[in-house]
Protein backbone atom coordinates (compact mmCIF):
# COMPACT_ATOMS: atom_id res chain seq x y z
CA UNK A 1 0.00 0.00 0.00
CA UNK A 2 1.50 3.37 -0.95
CA UNK A 3 2.26 5.73 1.90
CA UNK A 4 0.24 8.94 2.17
CA UNK A 5 1.90 12.01 0.76
CA UNK A 6 3.36 14.21 3.47
CA UNK A 7 1.48 17.40 4.34
CA UNK A 8 3.17 20.42 2.83
CA UNK A 9 5.16 22.62 5.17
CA UNK A 10 4.05 26.16 5.66
CA UNK A 11 6.52 28.70 4.29
CA UNK A 12 8.67 30.12 7.05
CA UNK A 13 7.63 27.46 9.58
CA UNK A 14 10.32 24.93 10.45
CA UNK A 15 9.49 21.25 10.37
CA UNK A 16 8.95 19.68 13.78
CA UNK A 17 11.67 17.40 15.19
CA UNK A 18 11.94 14.10 13.39
CA UNK A 19 11.36 15.63 9.96
CA UNK A 20 7.58 15.11 9.91
CA UNK A 21 5.54 17.66 8.04
CA UNK A 22 3.22 19.92 10.01
CA UNK A 23 -0.40 18.91 10.04
CA UNK A 24 -2.84 21.79 10.23
CA UNK A 25 -6.59 22.10 10.65
CA UNK A 26 -7.91 23.02 7.18
CA UNK A 27 -10.37 25.52 8.69
CA UNK A 28 -7.48 27.30 10.43
CA UNK A 29 -5.67 27.54 7.10
CA UNK A 30 -8.68 29.40 5.70
CA UNK A 31 -8.72 31.74 8.71
CA UNK A 32 -11.84 30.09 10.12
CA UNK A 33 -11.92 29.13 13.78
CA UNK A 34 -12.45 25.43 14.45
CA UNK A 35 -16.07 24.51 15.17
CA UNK A 36 -17.15 24.92 18.79
CA UNK A 37 -19.51 22.48 20.46
CA UNK A 38 -23.15 23.55 20.40
CA UNK A 39 -25.18 23.70 23.62
CA UNK A 40 -28.97 24.11 23.78
CA UNK A 41 -30.32 26.25 26.63
CA UNK A 42 -33.92 26.96 27.60
CA UNK A 43 -35.02 29.85 29.79
CA UNK A 44 -38.29 31.50 30.76
CA UNK A 45 -39.47 34.84 32.09
CA UNK A 46 -41.58 37.72 30.96
CA UNK A 47 -43.65 40.67 32.04
CA UNK A 48 -45.18 40.73 35.51
CA UNK A 49 -47.75 43.52 35.42
CA UNK A 50 -49.45 45.55 38.15
CA UNK A 51 -51.86 48.48 37.94
CA UNK A 52 -50.31 51.46 39.73
CA UNK A 53 -52.34 54.69 39.91
CA UNK A 54 -54.65 53.33 37.22
CA UNK A 55 -51.79 52.57 34.77
CA UNK A 56 -50.33 49.15 33.82
CA UNK A 57 -46.68 48.87 34.87
CA UNK A 58 -44.19 46.03 34.28
CA UNK A 59 -41.31 45.09 36.57
CA UNK A 60 -37.99 45.21 34.70
CA UNK A 61 -34.43 44.61 35.82
CA UNK A 62 -31.05 46.13 35.05
CA UNK A 63 -28.11 43.79 34.51
CA UNK A 64 -24.65 44.07 32.98
CA UNK A 65 -24.10 42.77 29.47
CA UNK A 66 -20.87 41.02 28.45
CA UNK A 67 -19.25 44.38 27.73
CA UNK A 68 -20.10 45.61 31.23
CA UNK A 69 -22.84 48.06 30.20
CA UNK A 70 -25.98 48.26 32.34
CA UNK A 71 -29.04 47.26 30.31
CA UNK A 72 -32.72 47.13 31.20
CA UNK A 73 -34.40 43.86 30.34
CA UNK A 74 -37.18 41.47 31.24
CA UNK A 75 -36.52 39.08 34.12
CA UNK A 76 -35.73 35.55 32.97
CA UNK A 77 -33.58 32.54 33.71
CA UNK A 78 -32.90 28.85 33.14
CA UNK A 79 -35.39 26.11 33.85
CA UNK A 80 -34.38 24.04 36.86
CA UNK A 81 -34.93 20.29 37.14
CA UNK A 82 -38.25 19.28 35.64
CA UNK A 83 -39.81 22.76 35.75
CA UNK A 84 -42.16 23.81 32.99
CA UNK A 85 -41.42 27.13 31.29
CA UNK A 86 -44.42 28.63 33.13
CA UNK A 87 -43.09 27.50 36.52
CA UNK A 88 -39.61 28.80 35.72
CA UNK A 89 -41.02 32.17 34.63
CA UNK A 90 -42.91 32.57 37.92
CA UNK A 91 -39.82 31.56 39.96
CA UNK A 92 -37.31 33.65 38.00
CA UNK A 93 -39.47 36.78 38.05
CA UNK A 94 -39.94 36.42 41.83
CA UNK A 95 -36.20 35.88 42.38
CA UNK A 96 -35.09 38.78 40.17
CA UNK A 97 -37.80 41.33 41.06
CA UNK A 98 -39.29 40.26 44.39
CA UNK A 99 -42.74 40.22 42.76
CA UNK A 100 -44.87 37.08 42.89
CA UNK A 101 -47.07 36.57 39.87
CA UNK A 102 -49.49 34.25 38.16
CA UNK A 103 -49.21 33.36 34.47
CA UNK A 104 -52.02 34.84 32.37
CA UNK A 105 -50.79 33.71 28.95
CA UNK A 106 -47.77 33.08 26.76
CA UNK A 107 -46.71 36.18 24.82
CA UNK A 108 -43.83 34.87 22.72
CA UNK A 109 -40.60 32.96 22.37
CA UNK A 110 -37.21 34.43 21.52
CA UNK A 111 -34.75 32.09 19.81
CA UNK A 112 -31.15 33.21 19.28
CA UNK A 113 -27.50 32.10 19.10
CA UNK A 114 -24.40 33.44 20.81
CA UNK A 115 -20.81 32.30 21.20
CA UNK A 116 -19.08 31.89 24.52
CA UNK A 117 -15.39 31.25 25.09
CA UNK A 118 -15.70 27.51 24.58
CA UNK A 119 -19.07 26.87 22.94
CA UNK A 120 -21.88 28.13 20.71
CA UNK A 121 -25.18 28.43 22.52
CA UNK A 122 -28.62 28.04 20.97
CA UNK A 123 -30.94 29.76 23.44
CA UNK A 124 -34.73 29.62 23.52
CA UNK A 125 -36.50 31.93 25.98
CA UNK A 126 -40.24 31.50 26.64
CA UNK A 127 -41.96 34.72 27.76
CA UNK A 128 -45.23 35.02 29.63
CA UNK A 129 -47.56 37.77 30.79
CA UNK A 130 -48.12 37.54 34.55
CA UNK A 131 -50.47 39.34 36.92
CA UNK A 132 -48.64 40.61 40.00
CA UNK A 133 -50.09 39.02 43.15
CA UNK A 134 -47.80 40.56 45.76
CA UNK A 135 -44.27 41.09 46.95
CA UNK A 136 -41.95 44.06 47.14
CA UNK A 137 -39.90 45.24 44.18
CA UNK A 138 -36.29 44.38 45.02
CA UNK A 139 -33.28 42.55 43.57
CA UNK A 140 -32.18 41.29 47.00
CA UNK A 141 -33.57 37.79 46.34
CA UNK A 142 -31.65 37.25 43.09
CA UNK A 143 -29.52 34.17 43.91
CA UNK A 144 -26.95 34.77 41.16
CA UNK A 145 -26.76 38.54 41.74
CA UNK A 146 -27.14 39.38 38.04
CA UNK A 147 -29.97 41.85 38.59
CA UNK A 148 -28.51 45.13 39.86
CA UNK A 149 -31.73 47.13 39.96
CA UNK A 150 -35.47 46.73 39.39
CA UNK A 151 -38.14 49.28 38.54
CA UNK A 152 -41.83 49.49 37.74
CA UNK A 153 -42.12 51.00 34.26
CA UNK A 154 -45.42 52.05 32.65
CA UNK A 155 -46.14 49.73 29.71
CA UNK A 156 -46.49 52.78 27.46
CA UNK A 157 -42.81 53.64 28.22
CA UNK A 158 -41.40 50.13 28.24
CA UNK A 159 -40.21 50.07 24.62
CA UNK A 160 -38.04 53.12 25.36
CA UNK A 161 -36.46 51.41 28.38
CA UNK A 162 -35.77 47.86 27.19
CA UNK A 163 -32.37 47.25 25.60
CA UNK A 164 -33.28 44.38 23.27
CA UNK A 165 -35.53 44.75 20.19
CA UNK A 166 -37.10 41.29 20.68
CA UNK A 167 -38.09 42.18 24.23
CA UNK A 168 -39.53 45.50 23.02
CA UNK A 169 -41.74 43.54 20.59
CA UNK A 170 -42.94 41.36 23.46
CA UNK A 171 -43.77 44.47 25.50
CA UNK A 172 -45.89 45.78 22.62
CA UNK A 173 -47.67 42.41 22.36
CA UNK A 174 -48.40 42.43 26.11
CA UNK A 175 -49.70 45.99 25.91
CA UNK A 176 -52.05 45.00 23.05
CA UNK A 177 -53.36 42.05 25.10
CA UNK A 178 -53.99 44.24 28.15
CA UNK A 179 -55.73 46.95 26.12
CA UNK A 180 -58.03 44.39 24.48
CA UNK A 181 -58.92 42.88 27.84
CA UNK A 182 -59.62 46.25 29.48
Amino acid sequence: MPSAAPHPRLPGVPAPPGGHALRIDPSAARGVAPALPVVDETSAGGLVVAVIDGVHHAAVIARRNRAGRLEWCLPKGHLEGDETPEQAAVREIAEETGIHGEVVRAIGTIDYWFTGDDRRVHKVVHHFLLDALGGTLTVEGDPDGEAEDAEWVPLSELTNRLAYPNERRLAVAAHVVLVREA
